[in-house]
């Protein structure tokens, strides 16, 4: 029986002789492995992004909005009740076990003036639990204290897209701007965080004191009201307690009878958003499956050409077997070859599809990543599907009387 090697030996040969043949018979692999592994980093890369937007928006969050209000029979809404207030928002805090942190938040939007420029942004009046509860910091000064709620001083946090567009490349912070007409110190600047999961800028933004907020900029006939409750919970196992815990709260506290409906709703954002990225993996799993069936055509393109292969070399089978060749040294012969041209055109396939992947970034500015599991994937599955395919031709030659192959013309 011939070594392992010397028959791989003279199956690179036969393929070098038939360079043409060999590299129509990969070109189908390389396209396979190419595509699968460009398909795969376009839906990694959309994955990870949306779990940049899930870290940016902070982990474990519930947010508690008002109800609804109804006049004349027509339904308004969710928000549209004035349900909420500041006082919801430390009773949660102080007696609810499972939450870590709580953010009360008064939001509109208003024109902010420093010098001769002006800007129209969102306005938040929030606490300093912000900060923990949506993973927010700061780059430069400082963040809201409880000093500044209590006391509701008229001091501001800014979002770089709003320190650009006021001052440029100047420092903001100590600078006086005004916020309908109200002077507010700005005393920090807060790191940026690009766009959000829903595609707004994060970073044109400014926070204030709530308490100033309710006092000075969006004053409504209800004292000490906010229009949402951020709630981080202590941990992603305690966000159902949370979430129960905040509701039997809100219901004792808004004296709502057993047979009443909330007059607030409690929303796990990080529900939604599992679920966002459970669709993004779907979609990948949907694209790399779609890309293997040019991978499986590749396949079928190397059967076709091992075919022929072994009819053209009928007389050179024959000769092989009349010197000693066994019939499994013929079907390892071109198994191997089968073998080669499989990982040849996985080699070139993987330096495709990253080459795909880098074109995709640089023409339509997509989000990719290649894993090296999606690599060893597309190469370890093109490696299978050469073998598989290339078993009948050599199964076939093997077959071959030798006698018979040799009268071949």
């Amino acid at each position: 029986m011939m070594g392992l090697l010397e028959t791989a030996k003279i199956s690179l040969r036969s393929l070098w002789a038939n360079k043409m043949r060999s590299g129509l018979a990969i070109l189908g692999v390389i396209i396979g492995v190419g595509a699968v592994i460009a398909m795969i980093a376009v839906g990694r890369g959309a994955s990870l992004q949306i779990e940049s937007h899930i870290s940016s928006m902070g982990s474990n969050i519930l947010i508690i909005v008002p109800g609804t209000t109804t006049s004349g029979g027509v339904r308004m809404g969710a928000g549209t009740q004035q349900s909420l207030s500041l006082d919801d928002a430390i009773a949660i805090e102080k007696e609810c076990s499972a939450v870590s942190h709580v953010s009360p938040e008064l939001s509109g939007v208003a024109q902010v003036v420093y010098g001769n420029r002006n800007w129209s942004t969102g306005v938040i009046g929030t606490t300093e639990g912000m900060m923990d509860v949506h993973n927010w910091s700061v780059s430069s000064g400082r963040f809201l204290t409880d000093q500044d709620v209590r006391s509701s001083t008229k001091v501001a946090v800014i979002g770089e897209t709003v320190a650009y567009e006021l001052f440029g490349n100047a420092n903001p912070v100590g600078e006086i701007i005004r916020i309908k007409k109200v002077p507010f110190q700005v005393v920090g600047v807060l790191a940026p965080k690009g766009q959000s999961a829903f595609g707004s800028d994060q970073d044109d933004v400014i926070f204030v004191p709530v308490t100033t907020a309710q006092k000075r900029l969006f004053g409504t006939p209800f004292p000490r009201m906010v229009r949402r409750i951020s709630v981080k919970a202590r941990d992603a196992e305690s966000i159902y307690l949370a979430q129960e815990q905040i509701t039997a709260l809100l219901r004792q506290r808004h004296r709502i009878g057993p047979n009443q409906d909330d007059d607030f709703t409690v929303r796990n954002l990080t529900q939604a958003m599992e679920a966002a990225q459970q669709s993004t993996q779907a979609m990948t799993l949907l694209l790399g499956a779609i890309a293997s069936v040019s991978l499986l055509v590749g396949g079928i393109g190397i059967m076709n050409i091992m075919l022929v292969s072994v009819t053209e070399r009928t007389r050179e089978i024959g000769i092989r077997m009349a010197v000693g060749a066994r019939p499994r040294d013929i079907r390892l012969q071109f198994l191997i070859e089968a073998f080669l041209l499989s990982v040849i055109g996985g080699i070139a396939g993987i330096a495709l599809g990253t080459f795909l992947s880098q074109m995709l970034v640089l023409l339509f500015n997509w989000s990719t990543s290649i894993s090296p599991s999606s690599i060893l994937l597309a190469f370890g599955f093109s490696g299978f599907v050469g073998v598989f395919f290339g078993f009948y031709p050599a199964y076939k030659a093997s077959l071959m009387d030798p006698i018979e192959a040799l009268r071949y013309e």
